[in-house]
């Protein structure tokens, strides 16, 4: 009879693994912002108006956006490879 084998996505080492795709793309975010910020001259007028508020916004949804989009990336891939072994 064959084992179950459980999920990578359960595991310790998976969460690891979720939590890695996760901070990568927080870190594609923040290069993809400061690549705007950079390539664009209205981007950094419109943040340096809006001070500090509108700063935050901009670095905060750039992140979070990346990093969720990463994160469930992640997870088609760990599940891929679950299915390919």
């Amino acid at each position: 009879m064959r084992t179950k084998k459980s999920s990578g996505l359960v595991s310790t080492a998976g969460a690891i693994r979720l939590m890695t795709h996760a901070m990568m793309g927080a870190a594609l975010g923040l290069v993809f912002g400061l690549a705007l910020i950079l390539m664009n001259p209205l981007v950094a007028t419109l943040l340096q108006h809006g001070g500090s508020p509108a700063i935050l916004v901009f670095v905060v949804s750039l992140v979070t956006t990346f990093a969720i989009g990463a994160t469930l990336t992640g997870v088609v891939f760990i599940l891929t490879e679950d299915n390919e072994t």
